[in-house]
């Protein structure tokens, strides 16, 4: 599945539009490496994501096979590290 669909699909990022901007502007990394959009991703990968004011690095558990309902989303994924960043 691509990276932008599976944030989308795992409601780590609300929209794909906003998940594909993300991965534009070199906020994502798919196990180190900065991730384009169509980058395929599986289970085990760890994804580090750049937001606004904080690091989200999370590693896949699932792929979904096609939409998912909001209550087994975060079954997707397991939060390794998440901090918040400094603006100043």
């Amino acid at each position: 599945m691509r990276i932008d669909k599976f944030l989308k699909a795992s409601r780590v990022i609300k929209r794909r539009t906003e998940a594909k901007y993300a991965c534009d502007n070199n906020c994502i990394k798919i196990n180190g490496k900065i991730a384009k959009a169509s980058n395929i991703i599986k289970p085990l990968d760890r994804i580090e994501i750049q937001f606004r004011d904080k690091v989200l690095e999370i590693e896949v558990l699932k792929i979904p096979a096609g939409n998912i309902s909001v209550s087994i989303a975060h079954q997707l994924y397991r939060i390794i590290r998440e901090e918040e960043t400094n603006l100043n």
